[in-house]
């Protein structure tokens, strides 16, 4: 089912709707300021293995998560001031931070080293709906693992339709998936070059 929503002001109507089928264990596609993602509320276990089902992805690589704020990424990381100051200076945006887990993060998504990946992008529709649902929600690109992001919501209904409960249509989106840096220990690695402009690393 494709539920088109406004990209610039999305409509609270259809927000909640979408937050009832989440919080319900739901798995949707929805648009974010790069490509496409698949989320679920990060603390639906049943959303997350559906999401690996779709995504026929290694259990041993947990996903990333959007939340609202800054405030919001403090409650799931651990943010020191240098990680405090570089996300403000560049959130919302094309980043994916990764950073210390805190203890209220689901262990399916924090790796082995306890990390986890961080998002806060900048899309209205994205940061509509974690604000709704009062918790972050799952991201990983729309598409199986290896294949490339689908960008068009007709293109992933055609595709993985059958196997969620929701596509959102917020418009064709061609951006490549979000660049990943790790801040932990105050140290700045890149660890995937995408979206994200990455010039100002050097400039530090």
């Amino acid at each position: 089912m494709i539920l088109s929503i406004n990209q610039e002001n999305p409509q609270l109507r259809l927000i909640q709707q979408v937050c009832d089928r989440l919080k319900k264990g739901g798995v949707i596609a929805y648009p974010t300021d790069t490509t496409y993602g698949l989320g679920c509320d990060i603390f639906s276990r049943q959303g997350i293995r559906t999401i690996y089902q779709i995504k026929q992805r290694d259990a041993r690589k947990p996903f990333s998560f959007i939340c609202a704020d800054l405030s919001d990424a403090a409650r799931y990381a651990h943010v020191s001031n240098v990680a405090f100051k570089i996300m403000k200076r560049h959130l919302p945006g094309p980043y994916t931070f990764v950073l210390e887990a805190t203890r209220i993060v689901p262990d399916s998504l924090v790796t082995r080293q306890k990390t986890v990946g961080i998002r806060i992008p900048d899309d209205q529709i994205a940061l509509a709906i974690v604000q709704e649902l009062g918790h972050p929600l799952v991201t990983t690109s729309a598409n199986l693992s290896g294949e490339e992001p689908l960008h068009d919501p007709h293109e992933i209904e055609q595709q993985l339709g059958k196997q969620l409960d929701l596509v959102i249509d917020g418009g064709i989106r061609l951006g490549d998936p979000s660049t990943v840096i790790s801040l932990i220990d105050d140290r700045i690695e890149v660890l995937r070059e995408g979206s994200g402009d990455i010039s100002w690393i050097h400039q530090l």
